[in-house]
């Protein structure tokens, strides 16, 4: 039969259809069909992306927008949002309108072509995490921001534009409504219990232990209670925290191990599966919170959203998260 799950944080409702539930072989992955060509996320083409904000790796001394880089974050050329100008709000009757101001950049996690996120060395992945702390403090002194979302689009079906692996930062003049739901649902939880939802969560599901796909010393990935999709991961720190960028080094290296084995299982279980990755922190420039716990969601393109989904707000899930886990758990 059917169930019904409520998600704790938003009171969102997950349908979990286990009379259609797959087995990971059963699902049909679309890949890039490898095109010889121009990339301006490769090496040699720095000249053809906006000016670098950020870039790790390049000897000390030698010119910027050039070679011999480990990761570059430049400026979107196609922003969504521009950063030049003034928000101008403004009222139009029951209507509210501002300018398109924020920032948008590409983060390029690798100058090889041929990496994918998942299967980066720890080192090149502790510099794409620290790139985004580095980012959120920097866009932070910009009184106009109030977010910054940070994502990935892996695949054609998770809609990555260019293969060559990359992520994106939106810095945000406005709150997310997710990231206001989050705020407001672990407020409302916090007032009853006086503790942080998310690290209530974490020890329910150690101790069960049923969802846990795995964990290292700071970090526990976990496949939660109501998932929008097959196989959606959750990656939190043990310690409470509301702030990633406040994420010391010695755990963003403990980030880097556990967000790799997380994607190498999930990988094994479905080669070339697509997927969303996004950063949920606090807003900017706000103090500590006690009742937030900042975390990465990794959602699985591997649903179609429909007619109902649309209608109802509701999601359709296929496979109950308990099978999820185990397999991501039995994979290797």
């Amino acid at each position: 039969m059917p169930e019904l799950r409520k998600d704790p944080v938003l009171s969102r409702w997950i349908i979990i259809a286990k009379e259609r539930s797959k087995r990971p072989t059963d699902f049909v992955v679309e890949e890039f069909k490898s095109k010889a060509g121009f990339c301006p996320l490769c090496p040699g083409h720095e000249k053809t992306t906006p000016h670098e904000v950020l870039v790790f790796g390049r000897d000390v001394g030698a010119s910027s927008n050039s070679g011999g880089w480990k990761l570059r974050v430049v400026p979107n050329k196609y922003p969504a949002l521009v950063i030049e100008g003034d928000l101008d709000k403004q009222g139009e009757g029951l209507y509210d309108r501002m300018n398109g101001i924020g920032a948008h950049e590409v983060v390029i996690e690798s100058p090889n072509h041929e990496d994918r996120f998942s299967d980066l060395p720890q080192d090149s992945m502790y510099l794409v995490f620290l790139a985004y702390r580095e980012r959120i403090r920097d866009l932070a002194k910009d009184d106009r921001f109030r977010y910054v979302m940070i994502f990935k689009n892996h695949g054609m079906a998770a809609g990555a534009s260019l293969e060559h692996s990359h992520s994106q930062l939106v810095a945000l003049p406005i709150l997310p409504r997710m990231v206001t739901s989050e705020l407001e649902g672990s407020l409302s939880y916090f007032k009853y219990k006086d503790r942080c939802i998310y690290c209530d969560i974490i020890r329910q599901e150690v101790q069960q232990s049923i969802r846990i796909v795995c964990e290292n010393e700071h970090f526990v990935t976990l496949s939660p209670f109501a998932p929008r999709t097959p196989f959606e991961m959750w990656i939190l720190p043990k310690k409470h925290s509301s702030s990633y960028a406040d994420l010391d080094e010695k755990s963003m290296y403990s980030l880097a191990e556990i967000f790799s084995e997380s994607l190498r299982r999930l990988d094994t279980c479905i080669p070339g599966v697509p997927y969303n990755f996004v950063l949920h922190t606090q807003p900017l420039r706000s103090p500590n919170l006690d009742h937030y716990h900042w975390h990465f969601e990794i959602v699985p393109k591997l649903t179609s959203i429909a007619g109902f989904e649309w209608g109802s707000g509701f999601y359709i899930n296929s496979m109950p998260p308990e099978d999820t886990a185990r397999y991501l758990r039995e994979v290797f």
